[in-house]
C-alpha cells in the first residue's frame, strides 16, 4: 500500500497520525480511502465532486502529481496547502484557540459573533457599549458568518479555510471546542461543489435549518445541523442555465422563512433574484416584478431574472412584508416576495449591501448607504445608518457617535441586531472596527477595534 504523509491542519483530523497506508491505483483512489479511513478528512482534500481541491498540492516523490496520476505501493504521498490558497489556519482546535477571561453574556451584556477574514471574534461587554475579545476561534481562516440557534442555544459558524474548503461547525459553548459538520457538500454525481458557504439560518421545525452556498443553492439539515441534504427543487430549476453570478459569486445570501409555517421560505440569490416557495421546497417560483436592474441594457431589463439582491429580511410581525437591499435600489414587498416597491427616496445612495428590519415594528428598517457599485464606501464619505419608521416612506441619517468622515465598507452580513426593546444594532467594515447602539440607532460608540475585516455580526 502507498503511504500518505499529513501536515497539520490534516494530522489532527486523523488521530494525529503523520502516515496513513492507503490502497488506490491513482491518487484520487488513494484519497478516497484516506477520507474512508478517517470520515473527519471528509472535504478537506478533495472537493464535492471527488477531484483534488484546487489550493490544495499532492507531492509523489517530490514531484507535484494530479489526481489522476499513477501511484504504486511503494509510493509516498504529501499533502500540502499550496501557497495560492491564502489563508494559513486550521479550523480551530482547542489548543489553537486565543482566549481571554470575560463573563457570559446577561441581560445588560451582549455577546457578539463577529466573523472576519482572520477568525472568528467572540465580543462580550455592555450592550452598545465597548466590548472586549472572549475568544477567537479559526485564526487564520475566513469565517463567513456565525449565528446563535435561539431555539437551542447552539452555535454554528460558516469556515472557509483558504486550502481546504469550506465547511459548518457547532459549538455549545463559543469559547470552547468546535465539531465540524458532515456538509454541505454536493451528493455524488452533481458536477458542483460547494465554494462558500454565506449563511446559515433556523427553520420552522425543531433541529430545521438552512444554509445557502455558492454556487447558488440551498441545503437543509433536519438534525441540529449535523448532516445536510441539498434541497434539490431549487438546485433543479429548469432556468439555471440563465443564471449568472455578481461579483461576490453565484450563491444564496438572504434565507426568509414564514413565523410558524415550514412550508413558506423566500431566498434571494445573486445575481438572480427572489424565489419563493410555498411546499418546502419541492417547486419554486421567481419574484423579481417592480425590481429594476439598471445595470441592465434598456432593452434587457424586461427579463425575468438577473436581479442582484444583496440582502433580504422579512418582518416577523408581518410574514408577508419583506425588505430588500438591491444593486441599485431598496425595495419593499407586501406580498410576501412576489412583487416590489421601490423605497429608495431620500437616501443619499440606493446602493449599499447590509439591511436590518425591526423584528418588533415591520414598518421599521435600517440601512448603511454605499457611493455606488464603482465606489463602495460610506456614502458621501459620511458614516451614517439611515433608519426608516414608516415602510420606506422616509429615512432618517443617524451618526452620533459615528465617524465624522469616513470611508468605510460595510458588507453583506456585517449589520445585526439583537431584538431588544429599544432595538440594539451593531455593525463591523472592513477596516475592522464593530460599531454599536443600544438605543435604535440614536447614539454609537465603538464596540471593537483593530480586529480583522469584518464579514460579519450577528447577536447571539
Amino acid at each position: 500500500m502507498a503511504v500518505v504523509r499529513l501536515r497539520p491542519p490534516l494530522r489532527e483530523r486523523a488521530d494525529g497520525r503523520r502516515e496513513i497506508s492507503v490502497e488506490g491505483a491513482t491518487v484520487e483512489e488513494a484519497l478516497r480511502g484516506l477520507e474512508r479511513a478517517h470520515p473527519k478528512l471528509a472535504g478537506w482534500v478533495l472537493d464535492d465532486r471527488g477531484r483534488v481541491r484546487e489550493h490544495v498540492a499532492v507531492f509523489v516523490g517530490g514531484e507535484r502529481v494530479d489526481g489522476e496520476a499513477k501511484i504504486t505501493d511503494a509510493d509516498r504521498l504529501e499533502i500540502v496547502g499550496a501557497v495560492s490558497g491564502g489563508a494559513g489556519g486550521t479550523g480551530g482546535p482547542r489548543s489553537e484557540r486565543e482566549r481571554v477571561s470575560v463573563g457570559p453574556p446577561n441581560d445588560e451584556n451582549a455577546e457578539l459573533l463577529v466573523g472576519t477574514r482572520k477568525g472568528l471574534f467572540v465580543l462580550r461587554g455592555p450592550r452598545g457599549g465597548p466590548m472586549d475579545v472572549a475568544a477567537r476561534a479559526f485564526p487564520g481562516d475566513a469565517v463567513e458568518y456565525a449565528m446563535r440557534d435561539p431555539r437551542t442555544g447552539r452555535y454554528y459558524a460558516s469556515v472557509t479555510h483558504g486550502q481546504f474548503g469550506p465547511r459548518v461547525l457547532v459549538s455549545d459553548d463559543p469559547t470552547g471546542d468546535w465539531e465540524q459538520t458532515d456538509g454541505p457538500r454536493f451528493p455524488e454525481g452533481d458536477d458542483a461543489s460547494v465554494v462558500r458557504i454565506w449563511v446559515v439560518t433556523p427553520g420552522e421545525e425543531d433541529g430545521l435549518l438552512y444554509a445557502g452556498v455558492d454556487p447558488a443553492a440551498l441545503f437543509e439539515s433536519r438534525d441540529g445541523g449535523m448532516t445536510w441534504e441539498l434541497n434539490r427543487g431549487l438546485w433543479e430549476q429548469p432556468s439555471r442555465s440563465e443564471w449568472g453570478p455578481g461579483a461576490g459569486g453565484l450563491m444564496v445570501h438572504s434565507i426568509c422563512p414564514w413565523p410558524g409555517d415550514a412550508n413558506r421560505l423566500a431566498v434571494g440569490i445573486s445575481a438572480v433574484g427572489v424565489w419563493v416557495t410555498e411546499d418546502a421546497g419541492k417547486t419554486w417560483e421567481v419574484g423579481n416584478a417592480g425590481i429594476v436592474p439598471r445595470y441592465l441594457p434598456e432593452e434587457a431589463r424586461s427579463q425575468p431574472l438577473g436581479r442582484c439582491v444583496h440582502n433580504m429580511h422579512r418582518a416577523s410581525g408581518r410574514p408577508d412584508r419583506l425588505m430588500m437591499q438591491f444593486h441599485g435600489g431598496v425595495y419593499r414587498s407586501d406580498d410576501a416576495g412576489m412583487s416590489w416597491t421601490s423605497i429608495a427616496e431620500g437616501l443619499p445612495s440606493d446602493f449599499g449591501f447590509p439591511m436590518v428590519i425591526d423584528p418588533d415594528d415591520p414598518d421599521s428598517a435600517y440601512v448603511i448607504p454605499l457611493n455606488s457599485d464603482g465606489d463602495r464606501v460610506t456614502a458621501e464619505g459620511r458614516v451614517r445608518v439611515f433608519e426608516t419608521r414608516d415602510a420606506g416612506g422616509s429615512w432618517t441619517a443617524h451618526a452620533e457617535g459615528l465617524p465624522q468622515s469616513g470611508y468605510l465598507t460595510v458588507l453583506r452580513q456585517a449589520f445585526g441586531q439583537d431584538g431588544g426593546s429599544p432595538l440594539g444594532l451593531y455593525f463591523g467594515a472592513t477596516s475592522g472596527e464593530v460599531f454599536g447602539s443600544a438605543d435604535g440607532g440614536a447614539t454609537w460608540s465603538l464596540t471593537a477595534g483593530n480586529i480583522a475585516p469584518v464579514l460579519s455580526v450577528r447577536v447571539a
